[in-house]
């Protein structure tokens, strides 16, 4: 039936779950319903999209790895620089690393090989390149799994829920 997004008392995004463990939580008085989408489990209780924790659960930081994986995820499978988005993607550093560009979230992009190529060992602006989307740091590791959710158009109400998507 679906996938919930479960909020913290602060209505931080914690994580995703089962609609079954979301309505066991609803029923034990554990959380709240903050969006449905108009389905019903059963007789006058709609089938919840968003939840949110009635206490604070205190999360550690967990660092998302810079993976090209990763990478190719958070730039949606495209190139930065046309659009491109198919089979034949690239990484590319915005500050090309014989100029002392570093490995990370934030000079790393995804590029085709014809946009990489034509780049060099220039920056976008010497390549008179322009960048669709500045690189930046994911959130949290739970970024990526909302961010497929809501580009699949399935769960449009969790987009207010998560920043930087």
């Amino acid at each position: 039936m679906g996938k919930v997004l479960v909020l913290n008392a602060s209505y931080e995004p914690l994580n995703i779950t089962s609609w079954r463990r979301a309505v066991i939580l609803l029923i034990k008085g554990k959380a709240e319903q903050v969006e449905h989408n108009g389905k019903l489990v059963y007789d006058k209780f709609p089938l919840p999209t968003v939840i949110r924790l009635r206490h604070y659960v205190r999360v550690p930081y967990k660092e998302i790895p810079l993976t090209r994986r990763n990478i190719l995820h958070r730039d949606s499978h495209s190139c930065q620089y046309c659009g491109y988005t198919g089979d034949e993607l690239t990484l590319d550093h915005v500050l090309p690393r014989s100029r002392g560009g570093e490995d990370t979230w934030e000079n790393i992009v995804t590029a085709c090989v014809r946009c990489n190529v034509k780049k060099g060992s220039r920056t976008p602006k010497e390549a008179n390149m322009i960048l669709r989307r500045p690189p930046h740091r994911p959130h949290s590791g739970l970024y990526f799994e909302v961010t497929k959710h809501i580009k699949s158009g399935v769960h449009q109400e969790w987009q207010k829920y998560v920043i930087g998507i």
